[in-house]
């Protein structure tokens, strides 16, 4: 990376964790992806149960094979299964000990915005795991909502590519605001902040561009 790019990162991830951790999350600032791994797998004890979402952001740590080891309950949703079955371990996976994964955007007044295909990330963000863990790369901090809805509809493409879903934005690069069943835009969340449940919800924000 650029040092004068990583310098930039540096700065919006250390200010990024002052004001999720004044927002009522758990926040860490992270030099790098694998500070970041280090830092999650600190976070889970032996024996937890863990979901992950769909993430760019977690398939550049290679996580996931860590969470497949014999120390822990993995719900691997990256299973080759027919949908619905999919969508049961979907259900199942709000019951884990650990939900961890990225989030879309997070604002400058520590909002974390995401929008799903299926939903599941954003319902386990919300309510059902016992604890969340939210890793994201300094590329995904933005001003404000207005800001975080435009960088959403600018990925798009590469996530639909990404899930191999055959949508319009595929065809042109670009969102088309389709309305066709297999869209990966169909639900968005906007969590305000963590203080409903105290400790539940940890950021991790890394001094780096990580994920789309």
């Amino acid at each position: 990376m650029d040092k004068y790019k990583k310098i930039r990162y540096q700065l919006l991830a250390k200010e990024m964790v002052d004001i999720l951790n004044q927002k009522g999350y758990i926040s860490y600032y992270a030099e790098d992806k694998e500070e970041a791994k280090k830092k999650i797998l600190s976070l889970i004890p032996e024996g937890a149960s863990i979901s992950v979402g769909g993430s760019e952001t977690l398939g550049t740590m290679n996580i996931t094979e860590e969470f497949r080891s014999e120390k822990y309950k993995f719900f691997d949703r990256f299973q080759k299964m027919p949908y619905e079955e999919l969508y049961e371990l979907y259900r199942q996976s709000l019951l884990s000990d650990y939900f961890v994964s990225s989030t879309n955007a997070i604002t400058r007044d520590g909002k974390l915005v995401s929008t799903d295909s299926s939903g599941n990330r954003i319902a386990s963000m919300i309510i059902g795991p016992k604890k969340v863990i939210i890793v994201a790369g300094a590329n995904k901090i933005v001003d404000n909502l207005e800001e975080a809805f435009k960088r959403i509809k600018e990925i798009a493409p590469m996530n639909a590519i990404r899930v191999n879903h055959k949508t319009p934005c595929v065809e042109t690069g670009r969102c088309m605001n389709c309305e066709v069943q297999n869209s990966v835009c169909n639900y968005t969340g906007i969590i305000e902040n963590g203080r409903k449940e105290p400790g539940r919800i940890t950021v991790i924000v890394v001094a780096e561009e990580l994920g789309f």
